[in-house]
């Protein structure tokens, strides 16, 4: 998948629980992309986060510290 979709994808999830406080929003994201995205997609996810992608939202930036890692192969 592309990054730009990627993003667009989790811009979408903070997007629908923008309306919770932040900590409750960054917990709900979280649980939302560990229950429906695979672990290619969160570790892709994980590493635009880390390098600083631009057009990631705050939330999913804070929500990324608490998206389970995938395992290593």
């Amino acid at each position: 998948m592309t990054p730009e979709k990627l993003i667009y994808m989790a811009n979408q999830i903070a997007t629908a629980f923008a309306r919770r406080p932040e900590d409750e929003a960054a917990a709900a994201i979280a649980e939302h992309i560990d229950a429906f995205w695979g672990p290619g997609m969160r570790a892709q996810l994980l590493a635009l986060a880390k390098a600083g992608a631009p057009d990631i939202s705050p939330r999913v930036l804070r929500a990324a510290e608490r998206i389970r890692r995938p395992q290593a192969a």
